[in-house]
């Protein structure tokens, strides 16, 4: 079996709801504390044992490559001044994968974002991480859980969790055959569906275990009315021919492409930091709303 050593992530997008800080600042790099969201997410391909990334940009996200990049002059003035902790920590961002860029031309949607990946995966298995979406899990990263899935069941796998029955229709949505713990059989991916509708409340979480041939079925899906080519599709025409499963994965799941998920993050992620602690639950019971 072919190991899993690539991922791509998806970055192209404008981050709308974040206007107006992303007209000039990409959603992908709004600080979570003092860490870009991005980073969080090649930190979890990174600990799942990804070696190799493709990030798809779009236009004016020359800072995302600036980020993962050595800085040459920061390192020699963090030296110079004894900063070694921040010296680490930059020298680190620009040792953790082979990180590779491409621009997709065009804003047609998910599944031709991720078709801008073929030459780069080439004839492998390869995961695909969307930013939108912060995973903490300190023992088994959210993506390493699906490569083990993978390994498994060699069938493409998505990552999954249940949510409030309120909120299902902001998602695709799994409707189910067999289940066996984790491992969900996925009958159809609904997208979106309305609430009186809705085939379960098992929502997929932007991570995917792809195989190669989603390319050959990206080139040959419709487009939606408004033009966008969809990845869920492609997954769909998949699930039907050769099968494919959700995953249902441990974690604490932050949806940071919505303002109250990143407030969420920021605010919990602060809370893990020692230095940060005390101050902030001390500044939280002050608080009079």
């Amino acid at each position: 079996m072919t190991k899993i050593r690539k991922a791509v992530i998806p970055a192209a997008g404008f981050g709308t709801r974040f206007l107006p800080a992303t007209k000039a600042i990409p959603k992908e790099m709004l600080p979570i504390v003092d860490t870009p969201t991005l980073q969080y997410v090649v930190e979890e391909a990174v600990k799942s044992g990804i070696t190799d990334i493709l990030i798809i940009l779009g236009k004016n996200k020359k800072c995302i490559e600036d980020h993962f990049d050595i800085s040459v002059e920061l390192e020699q003035l963090l030296s110079r001044t004894k900063k070694d902790e921040y010296l680490k920590q930059v020298h680190e961002i620009s040792q953790m994968a082979h990180i590779y860029y491409v621009r997709q031309k065009e804003m047609n949607g998910s599944g031709m974002a991720v078709l801008e990946a073929e030459a780069f995966v080439g004839n492998e298995p390869f995961a695909v991480l969307y930013g939108d979406d912060i995973i903490y899990n300190p023992q088994t990263p959210c993506l390493k859980q699906l490569i083990d899935a993978y390994d498994k069941t060699e069938k493409i796998i998505l990552g999954c969790q249940n949510v409030p029955e309120e909120e299902a229709s902001k998602y695709g949505i799994v409707r189910p055959g067999a289940t066996k713990g984790k491992y969900t059989e996925v009958i159809k991916l609904v997208e979106k569906p309305d609430r009186d509708k809705l085939p379960s409340t098992l929502a997929s979480i932007g991570r995917y275990i792809l195989t190669p041939d989603v390319f050959d079925i990206l080139k040959h899906t419709p487009p939606m009315p408004n033009g966008e080519v969809c990845l869920t599709d492609a997954i769909q025409t998949i699930a039907d021919s050769t099968g494919a499963y959700a995953y249902t994965f441990d974690g604490r799941r932050y949806d940071v492409g919505d303002k109250l998920g990143y407030i969420q993050a920021t605010i919990e992620y602060a809370l893990r930091d020692e230095k940060l602690k005390d101050g902030l639950v001390k500044y939280l019971k002050g608080l009079e709303l």
